[in-house]
């Protein structure tokens, strides 16, 4: 999952609001690689030959912090049409594979974008930094002003995407699932948890804040869904159990 970015320059602030159920921090990433922008932010808008976008806009559905959500009932449904199969290797992985984070109008980037979306009360300077604010992470429900405690994290980390089907991926879609701001795939979360996080899926790794259980389950199944990825047998039990956290 890893993601987390240098802050560029100065001191940044920024909230994210906890949703009430339940992938740009300083340095290094939370699966062992650099999220920095190194040589500048990649080119161009991210595009892809990617799942259609849900409905809502990328925007957050009253209750939820991400995006592109779906019903308990929903993931229920697409969890259980999940191919199962064993992780595969990490031969030939490279984050760099996965071109992020993109340039998305106005001088801002994925980054910049979700710090906007997902902060409270955010401003950004005429760059596109944030510039004050506040955030709430999901998966710990710890509190902060400071961008520089802040990681974007992928929900589905590029390396297990590699690992269940990302392999296989042209140039463009590995960075529209990097760059993903329409499904539940990007958020802004503590650089702790993020890091602890790292690239481990939800039988390995769980929020300690189990009020974002229901949301987590149902994000990750939605984009392992959207996106034609493999679970493990493991994996697909406790994202039962995890949705299971919000009722019928």
């Amino acid at each position: 999952m890893g993601r987390q970015i240098r802050v560029r320059g100065g001191a940044l602030a920024v909230v994210l609001v906890l949703g009430l159920s339940g992938c740009a921090g300083s340095t290094g990433g939370a699966d062992g690689k650099a999220d920095g922008k190194a040589g500048g932010k990649p080119s161009g808008k991210a595009s892809a030959p990617g799942p259609s976008a849900p409905a809502g806009g990328g925007k957050p559905a009253s209750g939820d912090v991400l995006p592109g959500m779906v019903t308990a009932a929903v993931a229920r449904t697409r969890l259980a049409g999940l191919k199962v199969a064993r992780p595969g290797t990490m031969a030939g992985y490279s984050r760099d594979k996965f071109t992020h984070w993109a340039e998305q109008g106005n001088k801002c980037d994925t980054r910049e974008v979700v710090l906007k979306r997902d902060g409270s009360g955010v401003t950004q300077d005429a760059e596109c930094r944030a510039v004050s604010g506040s955030w709430r992470s999901l998966y710990d429900g710890s509190a902060t002003t400071d961008a520089g405690k802040l990681d974007i994290d992928h929900m589905v980390p590029l390396a297990e995407a590699w690992r269940s089907g990302a392999a296989g991926w042209d140039a463009a879609r590995r960075k529209a699932f990097a760059n993903d701001l329409t499904h539940p795939q990007l958020l802004a979360v503590s650089a702790a948890s993020n890091r602890s996080k790292g690239d481990q899926s939800p039988d390995l790794w769980q929020p300690t804040d189990k009020s974002s259980w229901c949301q987590y389950g149902r994000a990750w199944t939605v984009v392992k869904s959207d996106y034609g990825l493999t679970v493990t047998e493991p994996e697909r039990a406790m994202l039962t159990t995890m949705i299971d956290t919000c009722g019928r």
